[in-house]
């Protein structure tokens, strides 16, 4: 590999980016805004970051090489975070990122059962209550959902994992996919308003971006891609489901101004088949990005499967020293 033939990408994915100290959920997981401005003058110092219209580009021809130590910003969810806190700091920078709201979340104003069962995460501090709460629902509902006993629940799925403990591993799977949907949405609300709030439209508000906020975003040089309508596992659905989540993400895109004959989706939890690859495919979808924890090489990967980094795999700090992950592109480059 030369300098002037290179085909791989550091793709970086992130989701909360706020001063979390001083917030009403200081155990959110997310980013501090100390340690994103951090971060993005580390990845200044090593990385060259490029925007989707130039992976676009190199994906549509072999030949068309990426600037050397390449890296790509994307964000998920469509948080009001990243209006007030991402988009400041990467004009500072002269950067440009890319974009994944759910539509849903924008469009109807309610808050995400993802990011429901994550503010009850943040909001009790010990998990054993949230567990002691959600099986307690879990037995009133037996009568009608068949369903498994508290110690086959903990045997299968209460395994941690890179960033979350068993118990909180155990909360997500029962709450985002291994209930019936109509038992987990309702369950799902009734610790939102346990723990969190009983005003879901004032929280909405407040956590996500609106559609002017978006267009404003897309304005000032910021890639708006797609996140499904509903942000479901895309791949426990089936194609019929799949094929309504993407016609509806793509109005939405259209809404925001996005350029639908140049679009890329970001798979909510990482998650696809071959089924969703097909249509997206027939779609005309140009890119799609999991959360496969690799550095991407756009000669030997699907550009509908490209991976990512989390935010965690990369140093927080300026100066500190290269990771494994920039050791590895810069290894490259000098081998070259």
């Amino acid at each position: 590999m030369s300098l002037q033939t290179n085909r791989r990408v550091t793709i970086v994915m992130y989701h909360f980016v706020r001063d979390l100290k001083h917030s009403r959920y200081p155990e959110i997981k997310g980013l501090s805004l100390e340690e994103f401005r951090g971060q993005i003058e580390y990845i200044h110092r090593y990385y060259n970051v490029i925007g989707v219209p130039e992976l676009l580009a190199a994906l549509e021809s072999p030949d068309q090489a990426l600037p050397p130590r390449a890296l790509l910003l994307t964000f998920d969810d469509g948080y009001r975070d990243h209006f007030d806190n991402v988009l400041p700091l990467l004009a500072g920078h002269g950067v440009t990122g890319c974009f994944f709201p759910p539509a849903k979340a924008v469009t109807e104003q309610e808050v995400l059962d993802v990011n429901k069962i994550h503010f009850i995460l943040a909001a009790v501090p010990d998990k054993t209550r949230i567990l002691d709460s959600l099986f307690t629902l879990l037995d009133e509902a037996r009568e009608e959902f068949p369903l498994w006993d508290r110690d086959d629940y903990y045997q299968r799925l209460a395994h941690p994992s890179r960033f979350d403990t068993a118990e909180v591993i155990l909360i997500k799977r029962l709450l985002q996919r291994e209930l019936p949907e109509a038992l987990r949405k309702k369950i799902t609300g009734a610790l939102f308003r346990q723990y969190v709030t009983q005003d879901e439209h004032a929280f909405s508000q407040e956590l996500y971006m609106g559609i002017t906020e978006l267009r404003t975003m897309r304005e000032a040089g910021m890639y708006i891609g797609s996140h499904g309508y509903d942000h479901y596992w895309l791949d426990t659905l089936d194609a019929q489901s799949q094929e309504r989540e993407i016609e509806l993400s793509l109005r939405f895109l259209q809404a925001v101004g996005s350029d639908i004959g140049n679009w890329v989706i970001g798979y909510p939890y990482g998650a696809y088949n071959d089924s969703l690859l097909r249509i997206l495919r027939d779609q005309g979808c140009k890119a799609g990005f999991t959360t496969e924890v690799r550095i991407a090489d756009l000669d030997q990967d699907d550009p509908l499967t490209l991976p990512r980094l989390d935010t965690n795999d990369l140093p927080k700090r300026r100066d500190a020293a290269p990771n494994q992950w920039t050791m590895q592109v810069l290894q490259e480059n000098i081998a070259a």
